[in-house]
């Protein structure tokens, strides 16, 4: 249980002194009497509130026991918390183990982060009700600090975009843009084609790296086997699931990409070459293999393998054995 609260907590952003399993459980077994205790789950409901629109929260402390007995009950009431032996064994001073305290905590990161779900979904809902076009010029617009789109004609809009953009350009140091590598208009055939195109490369893109993600997955998995790695298993999931949550297998790479695409992209440099050396040449380069043993392997060299079964032959007039009359001599 106390590995599934230290997952929750760390995903829902919480960095004080219980992400420790000790820490933890010593918090545990103090319960409402420990003032860590007490700081944790004011965190969770102070995060909550506002998401549920609570009416109850905590604001008492261990010093003044019976009201914090009264606040906490009365939250947990209106959470509707499943544990209610848990509810009327805090109001009457009875759930004093350290099980019933980690339910407890668990109970509330669970909470808090189901609200912060469906918080998510309910804006992910109202950004979908948008137009394409309208994320985009809203994207456009916050980018470049301009005031958003809001019932303006389209023509004005980017009249402003334009000038903004080239008050932008004359800070730039010359030739810092480059030029575009598309020079020529697209009639609305081609950007179609073009757009079925980058489909089917992103397609292909997305299969392979979610190949590329899961052999990460079953690498870093497999660290875990050693009898040495078990042990630690906490603390390499500590850095490498923050890391493996930024890696998603679908591109951002569409039409205004190519649009936005320089001169630049179309070098095609040699990692070999001189330029690219400078920056990658170091001492190991310098490092000659002697002679190695020939580890054999080439086709020509290998003799095919025996048949498994003798090849067929047409049976000779006298051969094979006799029949019933062919016994031995006496």
């Amino acid at each position: 249980m106390e590995c599934d609260i230290l997952d929750s907590l760390e995903e829902l952003g919480y960095d004080g002194p219980l992400l420790e399993e000790q820490l933890l459980l010593r918090a545990a077994e103090g319960g409402l009497s420990s003032p860590e205790f007490m700081d944790l789950c004011r965190w969770l409901t102070s995060r909550l509130k506002p998401l549920y629109d609570l009416g109850e929260s905590i604001s008492s402390g261990p010093d003044d026991m019976d009201s914090l007995k009264t606040e906490m009950s009365s939250l947990l009431k209106e959470l509707h918390c499943p544990y209610e032996e848990i509810v009327s064994g805090i109001l009457t001073g009875s759930s004093q183990n350290r099980k019933d305290h980690l339910k407890l905590v668990l109970f509330l990161s669970s909470e808090l982060q189901a609200a912060q779900i469906l918080r998510s979904r309910c804006d992910l809902n109202k950004k979908q009700d948008k137009t394409p076009v309208y994320q985009d010029l809203y994207a456009i617009c916050e980018t470049l600090k301009l005031p958003q789109p809001r019932g303006q004609d389209t023509a004005g809009l980017f009249s402003e975009v334009k000038d903004k953009i080239k008050e932008v350009i004359k800070d730039l140091p010359s030739g810092d843009i480059g030029n575009s590598v598309l020079k020529n208009s697209l009639s609305s055939e081609q950007w179609e084609k073009l757009h079925n195109i980058n489909t089917a490369l992103s397609s292909e893109y997305e299969c392979r790296r979610r190949m590329l993600i899961k052999r990460l997955d079953v690498t870093v998995q497999s660290f875990g086997w050693s009898d040495r790695a078990k042990v630690k298993m906490d603390s390499i999931a500590k850095v490498y699931q923050p890391k493996r949550h930024t890696l998603r297998p679908q591109t951002s790479v569409g039409m205004a990409e190519l649009l936005a695409a320089r001169e630049d992209l179309c070098n095609m440099v040699k990692t070999s070459s001189g330029s690219s050396r400078e920056k990658t040449a170091c001492a190991i380069n310098k490092v000659l293999m002697g002679r190695v043993p020939d580890r054999g392997g080439r086709p020509s060299e290998i003799e095919a393998p025996p048949p498994e079964m003798p090849r067929w032959q047409e049976r000779k007039d006298g051969g094979g054995r006799g029949g019933w009359g062919g016994g031995r001599g006496g």
